[in-house]
């Protein structure tokens, strides 16, 4: 066995005691096509306020721009699917990836072990880690590294575990065993298309207009929602999964073992009117380590207020 067969195999031993579902690797190297796709998107507009998304375009495509040297980009997928959901129909819905706490905190901790280990049993390994806070093309890399395709909803979809996954990576200088990507399983299927309440996805699939995007209406955006969504966000006031609940794949999905990603005792048992009637106080103490921080009390509140609003022009 040689030592980029061994390094490989014990990286993703690694991985695995440290509870990620999946790992894959791809060559480090420029992506000229996703390039283009990713330039195409901005120049539309697609991306609404979003303007990050717009900078370090060549960090972006390019990982020898993150990680001088780099040879090899690890994909890694974190299983976040509840046991439960929230128990009350008529509650304003919350992403599922946000029941518990943040998970960049949780991930980065992991990662962070992860690249340890690589530097105790390789030697001199140069590298980064990032989980979704840092200029870097998660899902291509996913997919370039086997982990499953980017469907039509533009998630990364497992064809035996589904999409209800966190991403990250870890950028080495270190030459390993690559993987092959894989075909696309989505078909002629369309769901995800035809569910989306807010026309967000694209008629053919495989673009999302991210200003129509639910989870960048009650996330992204700092402005008033606009009135053309009044009635049409489905009641999800932080995020939105409507894209995964409908996609055959998820049939696949499996509840998560991560102690921190239990929600609050008291969240998924919250009525309408609990919420309704939340105050700062609660907030706090609901989402004190979660990712719903990001949107804040008068965020969420806005949020709230606009389902509400909604709800009674359509009664």
């Amino acid at each position: 066995m040689d030592h980029r067969t061994r390094y490989t195999r014990i990286i993703r031993e690694e991985a695995g005691r440290l509870g990620f579902a999946f790992i894959g690797f791809a060559k480090a190297m420029h992506m000229d096509e996703e390039a283009r796709r990713l330039e195409s998107w901005l120049n539309k507009g697609l991306h609404g306020e979003m303007g990050y998304m717009a900078n370090h375009f060549e960090k972006r495509v390019d990982p020898t721009k993150l990680v001088p040297g780099a040879k090899t980009v690890i994909s890694l997928m974190y299983n976040y699917f509840p046991e439960q959901g929230q128990t009350d129909p008529e509650a304003p819905k919350l992403s599922r990836y946000a029941y518990g706490k943040d998970y960049h905190f949780v991930l980065k901790d992991k990662l962070k072990a992860l690249f340890t280990f690589i530097q105790e049993k390789v030697g001199a390994v140069e590298g980064r880690v990032f989980v979704d806070s840092a200029p870097v093309l998660e899902r291509d890399w996913a997919r370039r590294s086997g982990l499953g395709w980017v469907g039509r909803n533009t998630l990364l979809i497992h064809p035996k575990a589904g999409s209800y996954f966190f991403l990250a990576e870890a950028i080495v200088d270190l030459e390993l065993v690559y993987d092959e990507p894989i075909k696309d399983y989505c078909g002629t299927c369309t769901r995800c298309v035809e569910a989306c309440p807010t026309d967000a996805i694209s008629p053919g699939g495989y673009v999302v207009d991210g200003s129509r995007c639910i989870s960048y209406l009650t996330i992204e955006l700092r402005a008033s929602i606009p009135e053309e969504f009044s009635g049409k966000m489905e009641n999800w006031m932080f995020g939105c999964d409507i894209c995964q609940e409908v996609c055959p794949w998820n049939r696949f999905s499996t509840p998560h073992k991560e102690p921190d990603f239990e929600p609050h005792p008291d969240l998924l048992s919250m009525r309408e009117e609990e919420w309704q009637e939340l105050t700062e106080e609660v907030f706090r103490e609901l989402f004190r380590k979660s990712a719903v921080k990001r949107t804040k009390y008068s965020g969420l509140k806005r949020n709230l207020d606009f389902l509400r609003e909604g709800k009674k022009q359509s009664e």
